[in-house]
């Protein structure tokens, strides 16, 4: 990325990769913080597929492992990163606000507060509103 003041840009991001699965969750949170420490501006991350579980509050790692759900809400908080699970990726696994914990009749809301449920309209919002658009995972 540029260093000078001038060529500090505009990024979203996706995040399609399970937590659990693979090393691009991790990855990606490591490239998001490196572009913020640069002075660029990340829009919005969306969770997308198996992301979505990065959304979950719930999420309890092992003690000798990285907590990489409770990481990523951290750098959302710390930077106030606008960040989006894709509703129907949340919804499938669990994902749930206090609006669809009680649309679906369930007791308890897992998503994490600074994360909202919505649709792939918030990822091409993103796309147009951003010098550049980045897609980590499978």
């Amino acid at each position: 990325m540029p260093n000078s003041q001038t060529d500090k840009k505009t990024l979203a991001i996706m995040v399609l990769s399970s937590p659990h699965a693979s090393a691009h969750a991790q990855t990606a949170l490591a490239y998001c913080q490196s572009v913020l420490d640069a002075g660029h501006q990340i829009y919005r991350i969306f969770f997308y597929h198996e992301a979505a579980y990065l959304g979950n509050t719930a999420n309890c790692a092992p003690q000798d492992e990285i907590n990489l759900s409770d990481r990523w809400q951290q750098l959302i908080q710390k930077y106030d990163i606008d960040s989006v699970v894709c509703i129907a990726s949340g919804l499938k696994r669990g994902m749930l606000d206090t609006t669809e914990a009680k649309r679906y009749e369930k007791t308890t809301a897992s998503l994490s507060p600074c994360t909202e449920l919505s649709g792939l309209g918030q990822w091409i919002d993103a796309v147009n509103q951003t010098d550049q658009h980045i897609i980590f995972g499978n």
